[in-house]
């Protein structure tokens, strides 16, 4: 067999993938595998391909075109693909290579039947199927036969779904090369799938079968709905059996056709209990073989199974680490951070050395294991509560885990217990002393990490973080921060409980913090108004950030008349707030001093939609509401029995939100602050690193975690230069996952539900975490820079960390996807009075852009406009 275009599928190992391509690569390691049954046949490689594409002129320049083509020009991309395989499909395949195919043929009987079938470089791949992008052809006859369906198999790496799936996976067309493989045909009573993951809840202890009768085509094409079968511990837990009114039978000259089943074998189980049993144990035996949980194409040929085909399930969210076979129940970070995105190596890491509890990593996202504190009668109820203010969702989630009653264990009441469930406000005075001491000690700290890190390097630098990082948690469990910061929550929960008890209002404290002092993220929103009140009375100054291209522009205003002035404005708003930045938790992102071009079209929206002094005037016209709402509740109050005593504490309790409330954001900018200073230390050493030849940019060090870092600045070396290549795809992979709210150990994502039955129908439910009412059109947004609100726009986006409240003035109302009454988002609305909804499952996908939406604040429902 001339080993350069023909391989036998025996011959094949799961490293060729260059060679035979992806299915073909699974083939061969499935052949392998003892017990497992793979029909007979070879590969003809993607050597073959790329002779015969070096044939057909017209292709090159084709690509060319191709590469140039936006992704959604649908058009465009359809005719040149077309033009594509045209010129493939008609250069003929040259003789030594026809006789390669044709004697290997000949070695199974050239009359036989065979499965002709793409099998593309980029193919089953471990972060990108690529299911159903190129084409099989089933029982086909005879060489010529064989021969133009091969041809047609090339062709098909260039149809428009595949090149389009390329696009959207960031794979270059020119990269991609396609093997086929040729099999003898299997003429099966039944065939189907089998997913050894559930490929919905994502549970790895959970397969599911899907079967029909005859070939798998009909179920593929979605001609019959297959019998679909679930798995659990080697028994059939559930069963669904289909009336499967059609089949695909092969056709004895060749081809295939569709054929009615007969009325009394349609309700019929295509099969057997104990044989679903069977192909499930020899999927484990695949998955075990593969390393991961597989997506499987089987056939039944005379009681025995085929295994057609093998890729990994690239949907599924991966499961922590956890180093143990006992259940785990995990909580995601991301949600409660407002930060769903993956995070690179080095991100993620330094999140984990500075969090105050510990933290595990799956899927470039951090959760945190509650399993103990879920088993735990002591601890359990103040956890579920913790968790349910923070994000119903979650709460929900959580219940329906313990709700099974045997995947958490039930400890003994002497389990460590948490943290108690709200209660009394934490005894320290309402004293607005307390924050601005609070306020300085976090200023010292973080003063003395910029002049103590100065002279640090290498190593020492390296020795020095850890310390540092020390520092660092001990700031965030300050025992006075923490009753700080509870102070404020509680006394909100508080107003919000008795005014509605007493009055019957709803959120009622979300007026009455309107403009809190000390809010260092509102203020961060209001400050950027200060800067388009400098930057708007010039022209030359406003036409050049309209022009801005890259982040260069501030050394351009000098020039310009007033331009210093505007520059000096820029440069001190960056000095107090530029270590912020959209996913400012992972420290790998650009802040917005290494990136202030980011800030360019929100100056721009603000010098068109305001007049000068509008952040002083919204600061007051805030306070004024507050203290109006402060008024009118105590006077309410004063009128109900015992109504004095209601006003005195109610006014105590207002006092005491307004004192601490602002503070609940300042933590979260010294960590960021700090986050700042470590990032430019470490991107010192990191430039040192590029020098020394050890990597290629300085970026590269954020696909190493902090310490593989430490240790590659200690060696001066890198030991696996592949490291970073495998790391920079799995991340770019993992940007394809939905991380869920709530993970176990078993693989399964929990989404939760809001169980709502007093919202109209139609509408989207969330958490009301702003009070009030408002009407206008979504602006769908889902990068910051590239906002473009105007006034009486409600912005809808995925999250809102801190970075995005610069937006906040601009806008009229407020939805996400991601968030509860106490995060960012929710704590800035309510101090700029917006209207707000959050934790919308998928709004960014159910709401369009541009269209008219009614935002209900206080009942936490979002209503789509005709």
């Amino acid at each position: 067999m001339n080993q350069q275009y023909v391989w036998d599928l025996q011959d094949v190992d799961a490293t060729q993938v260059a060679l035979v391509g992806g299915k073909g690569a699974h083939l061969g390691a499935l052949s392998r595998i003892e017990g497992v049954r793979v029909p007979g046949g070879f590969c003809v490689t993607t050597e073959a391909f790329r002779r015969v594409v070096a044939q057909a002129p017209p292709v090159d320049g084709l690509l060319d075109r191709l590469s140039r083509v936006d992704a959604d020009d649908r058009e465009a991309i359809r005719t040149l693909s077309a033009q594509i395989r045209r010129a493939v499909e008609e250069t003929a395949v040259p003789d030594d290579l026809a006789a390669a195919i044709t004697g290997a043929l000949a070695r199974s009987g050239e009359r036989a039947a065979y499965a002709v079938r793409s099998s593309a470089t980029a193919e089953d791949l471990p972060t990108a199927s690529f299911a159903g992008q190129q084409d099989t052809y089933l029982n086909v006859i005879g060489p010529a036969a064989v021969l133009r369906h091969i041809s047609r198999c090339w062709a098909s790496l260039f149809t428009e779904r595949a090149v389009i799936y390329r696009r959207r996976n960031g794979i270059d067309d020119r990269s991609v090369h396609m093997a086929v493989v040729v099999q003898q045909m299997a003429f099966p009573h039944a065939s189907g799938i089998l997913f050894t993951a559930d490929p919905v809840t994502g549970n790895r202890k959970v397969a599911t079968v899907d079967a029909g009768f005859g070939l798998g085509e009909a179920l593929v094409s979605g001609l019959v709905n297959p019998d679909v079968f679930a798995v659990r511990d080697g028994e059939v837990v559930t069963r669904a059996i289909a009336a499967k009114q059609r089949a695909v039978t092969a056709l004895p000259a060749g081809g295939t056709r569709e054929v009615a089943i007969d009325a009394q074998q349609q309700e019929q189980p295509a099969l057997t209990d104990a044989q679903v049993v069977r192909l499930v144990e020899l999927g484990r035996r695949i998955e075990a073989h593969f390393g991961s949980p597989q997506d499987i194409e089987w056939c039944l040929v005379d009681d025995g199974f085929r295994i057609v085909q093998s890729r990994p399930i690239t949907t599924l969210f991966p499961v922590p680490e956890s180093g143990d076979r006992e259940n785990h129940v995990y909580v995601s970070v991301g949600h409660g951070q407002m930060m769903t995105d993956p995070m690179k190596p080095l991100g993620f890491s330094m999140w984990q050395l500075t969090a105050m509890v510990p933290m595990h990593e799956a899927g470039g996202r951090l959760f945190v294991d509650v399993t103990a504190r879920l088993a735990s009668p002591a601890s359990r109820a103040g956890l579920l509560d913790a968790l349910g203010k923070g994000d119903p969702l979650v709460r929900d989630a959580l219940e329906t885990v313990l709700d099974r009653g045997d995947f958490v264990p039930s400890l003994p009441e002497t389990a460590p217990a948490g943290p108690p469930p709200g209660g009394a406000p934490a005894p320290i005075e309402t004293d607005p002393a307390v924050v601005t001491a609070l306020i300085e000690r976090s200023r010292v700290s973080i003063a003395a990490l910029e002049r103590d890190i100065r002279t640090k390097s290498g190593p020492e630098l390296f020795d020095f973080l850890l310390e540092a990082f020390e520092e660092h948690k001990r700031v965030l469990s300050d025992p006075l921060s923490i009753q700080a910061i509870m102070a404020g929550m509680e006394a909100t929960w508080w107003l919000n409980d008795k005014l509605q008890e007493w009055l019957g209002e709803k959120n009622a404290a979300d007026t009455l913090t309107l403009s809190a002092p000390d809010n260092i993220t509102s203020e961060m929103g209001l400050a950027l108004l200060d800067v388009a009140d400098v930057i708007r009375p010039l022209p030359e100054v406003v036409a050049h950030l309209r022009g801005v291209q890259d982040d260069g522009f501030l050394d351009g205003l000098a020039k310009l008349p007033g331009g210093a002035e505007a520059r000096d404005a820029i440069e001190a708003y960056l000095d107090r707030y530029g270590m912020r930045c959209v996913g400012e938790i992972d420290i790998t992102r650009p802040r917005w001093r290494e990136r202030p071009s980011t800030l360019v079209p929100v100056i721009l929206d603000n010098v068109r939609n305001f007049g000068p002094g509008a952040a002083a005037r919204r600061f007051e016209e805030g306070r004024l509401r507050a203290q109006q709402k402060e008024q009118e509740v105590l006077s309410r109050l004063r009128a109900l029995p015992d109504g004095d005593r209601k006003a005195d504490e109610t006014r105590r309790m207002i006092d005491r939100v307004r004192t601490f409330i602002g503070y609940r954001e300042y933590p979260k900018y010294g960590i960021i602050s700090r986050y700042s200073v470590y990032k430019q230390a470490l991107m010192e050493e990191a430039g040192r690193l590029v020098r020394a030849g050890v990597i290629t940019e300085p970026e590269d060090v954020f696909y190493l975690t902090f310490q593989e870092l430490h240790e590659v600045v200690r060696a001066n070396r890198l030991e696996d230069r592949a490291l970073l290549a495998q790391r920079k795809e799995a991340f770019r992979a993992y940007h394809a996952l939905t991380p869920p709210r709530v993970l176990t150990s078993d693989g399964e994502a929990l989404t939760g539900a809001y169980r709502r039955d007093d919202v109209p129908a139609g509408a989207l439910v969330g958490v009301p975490v702003s009070a009030g009412t408002v009407e206008g059109r979504a602006r769908v947004v889902l990068d910051m820079a590239e906002a473009d609100l105007e006034a009486g726009d409600i912005l809808v986006t995925a999250f809102t960390d801190p970075s995005w409240s610069p937006l906040f003035v601009g806008i009229a109302g407020l939805v996400t996807e991601v968030g509860g009454l106490m995060t960012h988002g929710a704590v800035i609305a309510r101090e700029y009075g917006l209207p707000a909804v959050v934790g919308v499952e998928r709004a960014t996908r159910l709401i369009r852009d541009g269209q008219r939406i009614r935002v209900h604040g206080t009942d936490g429902y979002v209503e789509i406009l005709p």
